[in-house]
């Protein structure tokens, strides 16, 4: 490597430093997704057609901007492997467009007015689990898991789990099996979802030293593990359709796309190449958005 990982970390920062960069640190595609089953976990929760818009827009808000403060912690602390990685390299902090310390202020700061703003102008409930997903992405998951073991997005993937339960919480202002089940879901789903993406990507994570799994136990051990949390999806899909938060449409629709989820995982379980894992990645992508918006539409 002609260039040195700190080398990089200390270039002086670049003068065409913009707006686009501090948004590119708050992990906008990330935030889609967190913002979108947020929704959700509000749009189903008993109450939501009475909740007023102005504390419904402003629960959704504080969900986004708690989700890219958190998102910028986690890129001010992987900087260094960052820049060692073709997928992430050209990230802001790796190009030294902005400063590590401005970085770090400005994911601390805007977690801080999440939570604050959550627990004021909505409830302190859906305020705590916002804290709490923040604290346990930034700390358990970007901080103590991700580098030493290959468990780290099983554990750590349950920040990502919380939106849902969060919305549900701005709504209610508690947490209910319902809502545990929309976390559980997200959760059982990260791991293969994760994993698919280590698949293709191995050599980024083998040279930043990342132990994903693929890394450490091979890939065909990957693959058995994500057909395990395949299977476990199906049934577990359905269970807004058991507790009464969905009807039976969304039902069926969970049932045949969670299967063929599953599907996607068999194909990658045969197939030497990284193709399938690729289309399995983009998949489960779409598998959780529709997951979701099957249930909001049912519940209209």
């Amino acid at each position: 490597m002609s260039e040195s990982i700190t080398e990089r970390l200390e270039a002086p920062l670049a003068p065409e430093s913009t707006v686009r960069d501090y948004f590119t640190l708050l992990k906008p595609k990330v935030m889609s997704l967190v913002v979108f089953t947020g929704l959700a976990g509000m749009w189903v929760a008993p109450g939501f057609s009475s909740m007023h818009p102005l504390i419904a827009a402003t629960a959704i808000f504080c969900i986004a901007l708690g989700a890219g403060a958190a998102g910028a912690i986690n890129m001010w602390y992987d900087r260094d492997i960052d820049a060692v990685m073709m997928r992430t390299k050209n990230r802001p902090l790796p190009l030294g467009r902005i400063n590590p310390d401005e970085a770090l202020t400005y994911g601390i700061v805007l977690s801080l007015f999440a939570v604050m703003t959550m627990g004021v102008a909505v409830n302190w409930m859906a305020a705590g689990l916002l804290a709490v997903a923040n604290l346990f992405y930034v700390f358990v998951y970007t901080i103590w898991l991700k580098r030493i073991t290959p468990q780290n997005i099983v554990i750590g993937g349950a920040a990502g789990a919380f939106p849902p339960m969060i919305g549900w919480a701005a709504v209610t202002g508690d947490v209910t099996l319902a809502s545990t089940m929309l976390f559980l879901i997200i959760f059982i789903w990260t791991p293969p979802h994760f994993w698919a993406l280590s698949l293709f990507a191995n050599e980024d994570y083998k040279r930043a030293n990342i132990p994903m799994l693929p890394v450490v136990a091979g890939e065909r051990a990957t693959k058995i593990q994500m057909m395990v949390y395949s299977f476990i999806l199906v049934p577990l899909s359905i269970t807004p359709y058991l507790l009464h938060v969905a009807g039976a449409a969304y039902g069926i629709a969970a049932f045949l796309m969670s299967v063929f989820f599953l599907f996607t995982n068999a194909r990658v379980m045969v197939d030497k190449t990284q193709k399938s894992a690729k289309l399995m990645f983009g998949y489960s992508v779409f598998y959780l958005f529709a997951l979701f918006a099957a249930m909001m539409i049912d519940k209209v």
